[in-house]
């Protein structure tokens, strides 16, 4: 006979994305939710801004009004323990300022993407905003996932062109205050990918293949998403990235058989769900 209380069971692991909706769903709050079920954990969300947006670009980009990210940030942090957060769009200098602000009782593990511009090269982050994203997020950051053209623009300096020079910007981003630097590879030249993981006393090279496939949107909020993923489950920083890179590697090269939009398609965030 049951009684109709619920049995007492684990608490799920739980990771929050604080990032820009993605009306075409590949990349953004729905990316990194996709993400984090797929990869078993338990997804919430703070949506800082709406873009109209698919395969093809961004045609319009609201911001929240003030004071509602911070609230979507508490409601989830004042119920639900949270195992990691990762951080995306952010738009301009007040938003960080307001989540850096909501997030200053947290004291759990932080990956930031420092997200500036869509695949379609349409610009996701206001110039002023990026000397409040270095001082106000940055120190805050477990783990900082920029691109090379992201790096560069943080760093106020050119696109690195060789693997030595990404790893000095990567360096260099470290001594900003970011515990740790992934330094992300797709948008380097060469048949391979380096993505390369920066610590102080370490440094972590992860390669994979260069795929021949147009559908890689989303692939920067997906590796970072799946790296909180597994941070959140536990796992060390370099079991994580481990996992992260080759499951993002498998993500996509299954990307073709999905095929979604005409531009830049997403990549297969349940290539080990369904096909």
């Amino acid at each position: 006979m049951t009684t109709g209380i619920p049995q007492s069971h684990p608490q799920a692991v739980a990771a929050l994305t604080i990032a820009g909706s993605d009306s075409g769903g590949g990349a953004g709050i729905q990316a990194d939710l996709k993400t984090f079920s797929a990869l078993g954990v338990y997804g919430c969300s703070a949506i800082t801004a709406i873009t109209a947006q698919n395969t093809q670009g961004v045609t319009r980009v609201e911001t929240l009004a003030p004071g509602m990210v911070a609230a979507q940030i508490d409601a989830v942090l004042s119920d639900i323990a949270i195992g990691a957060i990762k951080i995306g769009m952010l738009a301009n200098a007040e938003l960080i300022e307001e989540v850096a602000d909501a997030l200053k009782a947290y004291d759990g593990l932080v990956v930031l993407d420092p997200v500036m511009v869509a695949k379609s090269g349409d610009a996701l982050l206001a110039e002023d905003a990026i000397g409040a994203l270095k001082t106000q997020l940055l120190p805050r950051a477990d783990v900082l996932t920029p691109n090379l053209p992201e790096a560069a623009c943080l760093l106020e300096t050119e696109e690195a062109g060789d693997e030595q020079v990404a790893l000095m910007q990567g360096r260099a981003l470290c001594d900003l205050g970011a515990k740790a630097v992934l330094m992300k590879g797709g948008h380097a030249a060469g048949a391979t990918c380096l993505d390369r993981l920066i610590t102080a006393n370490s440094v972590e090279d992860f390669r994979a293949p260069r795929m021949n496939t147009h559908n890689t949107h989303g692939t920067g909020c997906t590796l970072s998403s799946a790296l909180a993923a597994e941070l959140a489950k536990g796992a060390t920083l370099s079991d994580a990235m481990k996992h992260a890179h080759g499951w993002l590697h498998e993500a996509i090269v299954a990307a073709d058989k999905i095929n979604i939009g005409h531009g830049h398609g997403p990549v297969h965030h349940f290539h080990e769900v369904w096909s």
